[in-house]
């Protein structure tokens, strides 16, 4: 279903959350800002595994529970992968240097951005990810902004392959 802001997938397993996450990939420009929700294992680090590896990247890919950033140098740009899980306070980001992070030549793709408190600056993509079965998924793809429309673009005119 796709409406002028919103875009719903289902998924069946880990491998189409991967195949939709590479087709957002080839899409994905410099500047963009993505925030990834859903609960406890729904699949926020496999999508954002999914986009780096649509971007060529071959490397390990962790989560970044415990760091809170993992950063990728890639061809076009560097991406930065958050997770905001245990923050206790939104102002914690001020004393990381948040804002050095999201420039016009970074990606940010962003977990449990509820931890922020409103301190995100514009999003461009929220994706929520629902748990429906053992593997099923449902992506919510709301988009914010012209670009992120632009590259949610992709998920419509190329439809999945099984």
């Amino acid at each position: 279903m796709v409406s002028a802001s919103t875009l719903h997938l289902d998924i069946a397993d880990e491998r189409e959350m991967h195949a939709v996450a590479a087709r957002l990939a080839s899409a994905t420009r410099a500047g963009l800002l993505m925030t990834l929700a859903g609960e406890l294992a729904a699949g926020k680090t496999s999508f954002v595994r999914g986009v780096l590896r649509g971007l060529g990247y071959d490397g390990l890919v962790k989560s970044p529970t415990f760091t809170l950033v993992e950063t990728y140098s890639l061809p076009d740009f560097v991406l930065h992968h958050f997770d905001l899980y245990r923050l206790i306070d939104p102002h914690e980001l001020d004393y990381f240097g948040f804002d050095d992070y999201v420039r016009a030549d970074t990606v940010c793709l962003i977990e449990w951005p509820v931890r922020a408190g409103g301190m995100l600056p514009r999003v461009d993509v929220g994706l929520d990810i629902d748990v429906v079965g053992s593997e099923q998924r449902t992506l919510h793809f709301h988009m914010h902004t012209p670009a992120g429309q632009q590259t949610c673009q992709s998920l419509v005119i190329n439809p999945l392959v099984s």
